[in-house]
């Protein structure tokens, strides 16, 4: 039986401003990537999104990006020195593990975030250093990443688990990578049709392409982004896809991941 997990970015409010519908999406995923305070979140949130997780029994994941609170962390930054990532996601993915600790829990994966990670599929020197950075906090984290890219190699060279991820939300394009936010076609909309685009990825164990190319990959964990208008419908409609097609859902922690 098909084991996956259905995961969300969420906590991606600050302060008085609200992104998303965090306690309900917590009521479909099995786990949560949860912004550290640079492209979003603040320490109340953290702890409220990291409280409900434990509550719900959904794995607590990091989700750090660029100090870009303005852009959401969707804006590329020219990095000069990228040994300075390092530090960077340190101190998000620790801030993040101390909340967790503090609520009874623990941090179980790393997922990157935005223009950061986007960034990071296509360099080598980048993605070497986002690896190190994970090994140096907890070589037992688990890395959640699109495969077929820098990121994934990276984490497989240096031995760190990855989980790879495919997206019910975003287009492909024909490298196997998301079509760019602003693109035309780079988003889909429709529960039903992020439904049967899911299936059939699972069905063919591959990312497909909006021109149809396959790239063939391992599937371990799906993501609904939590700050889109259908965020809740489209969770519980892949939800029940699933299981209606005898997929178990289950958090990225429970997974058989090798490195």
């Amino acid at each position: 039986m098909l084991r996956v997990d259905l995961n969300s970015d969420m906590g991606e409010g600050f302060g008085a401003y609200k992104m998303g519908d965090d306690t309900a999406m917590l009521d479909i995923v099995t786990s949560a990537n949860v912004a550290c305070g640079f492209h979003a979140g603040d320490p109340q949130i953290m702890t409220q999104v990291t409280a409900t997780a434990i509550r719900n029994k959904v794995d607590i994941g990091a989700h750090p990006g660029f100090m870009d609170l303005w852009g959401f962390g969707r804006r590329y930054i020219k990095i000069d020195d990228v040994a300075s990532i390092e530090p960077l996601l340190i101190y998000q993915i620790g801030a993040l593990q101390a909340i967790a600790h503090s609520q009874g829990g623990r941090v179980t994966h790393i997922k990157t975030h935005g223009a950061l990670g986007n960034m990071a599929f296509t360099d080598r020197e980048l993605s070497e250093a986002i690896v190190r950075a994970i090994k140096t906090v907890d070589r037992d984290l688990i890395l959640v990443t699109s495969p077929h890219n820098e990121t994934d190699a990276a984490a497989m060279r240096a031995g760190v688990r990855v989980a790879c991820e495919i997206f019910a939300d975003r287009a492909y394009g024909d490298n196997g990578l998301l079509i760019p936010r602003g693109q035309p076609g780079a988003m889909v909309d429709d529960p039903k049709d992020a439904t049967e685009r899911v299936l059939r990825m699972l069905q063919e164990c591959a990312v497909i392409s909006e021109s149809g190319e396959k790239f063939p990959t391992q599937i371990h964990t799906i993501c609904v982004h939590g700050d889109s208008p259908h965020a809740i419908t489209m969770a519980q409609s892949i939800k029940e896809g699933l299981l209606k097609n005898g997929v178990t859902l289950a958090p990225i922690s429970t997974l058989d991941i090798s490195a």
